[in-house]
């Protein structure tokens, strides 16, 4: 392997072990934001009628009708935060990954660098595109210039170490690209079962007040309703939020595949056609 290659390789290790300690952070510390926030931000006395959390939220207000949710609230902030915060991260790692410029334009102009038989010009463009696609053309690229020079391999052979070179390299960038994803799509499932635990325990509370001998308690009544519906409604949105998110970033990989791809095949149709 060559050193520019080793040196890619290191530098891939190194954003995936980045990756990989951010990820164990990230959801602790999204449960301790949440915590805080429902008891001392949404559980703020001033969120209520008469100071009291205990009882309804004052008119209008969207903190202290939250707070009603009760204790499932915070796992289903945790939940959005999380979502959030790994979304922010693939959009920029996915946008480092893409380098500067179109790739579509990029793998053009490779393309053209490979009929015109310009390997440098080919590898010159990928040092300035940047990104994970050019890392991995770049990896053939390099492979393409030793076979054109060996003398001693079949052609199969050239051809089979140039594919082999490429595939080395997605297999390498691939899991940077994704990693992460199955938290976000982990979440768009079990923020809803989430979501369906609060309402049960809110529909459980209720029908206790209904089941108290004489005159329902209307405060325990409603509050049970409340955590219902209100944890109902955060499971639905941060479960959807997250599969959007989801399919956005999955898409925009697929795409990314389907370059790398194209290159790949345009380097061994081009090598195939023009050397022995």
């Amino acid at each position: 392997m060559s050193k520019t290659r080793s040196a890619t390789v290191v530098k891939t290790q190194e954003k995936g072990r980045f990756s990989a300690i951010f990820a164990s952070i990230v959801i602790p510390v999204a449960f301790v934001i949440a915590l805080l926030v429902f008891l001392f931000v949404m559980g703020a006395p001033s969120n209520f009628e008469n100071n009291d959390p205990a009882g309804h939220p004052k008119p209008g207000n969207f903190l202290g009708i939250i707070y009603k949710g009760g204790p499932i609230v915070p796992l289903l902030i945790t939940a959005f935060l999380t979502t959030l915060i790994f979304s922010i991260e693939r959009f920029i790692t996915l946008t480092s990954a893409k380098g500067k410029g179109s790739i579509a334009d990029f793998v053009r102009r490779i393309k053209a660098y490979l009929n015109e038989n310009n390997i440098d010009a080919a590898i010159a463009e990928c040092d300035k595109q940047k990104g994970s696609v050019a890392n991995v053309v770049k990896a053939g690229l390099l492979e393409y210039r030793e076979m054109v020079a060996n003398n001693d391999l079949a052609k199969d052979q050239k051809l089979l170490s140039i594919q082999k070179s490429i595939e080395e390299a997605t297999a390498l960038e691939m899991p940077t690209l994704e990693r992460n994803l199955p938290i976000i799509s982990t979440i768009a499932s079990v923020g809803t079962l989430i979501a369906l635990l609060g309402t049960v325990i809110g529909m459980i509370k209720a029908f206790n007040a209904l089941a108290v001998a004489g005159t329902p308690d209307p405060v325990a009544l409603s509050t049970g309703i409340s955590e219902a519906l209100i944890n109902t409604a955060l499971g639905i949105g941060t479960s959807a939020i997250s599969i959007i998110a989801y399919n956005y970033f999955t898409s925009r990989i697929d795409g990314m595949s389907y370059n790398i791809e194209e290159a790949g095949y345009s380097m061994t149709q081009t090598f195939a056609s023009q050397y022995r």
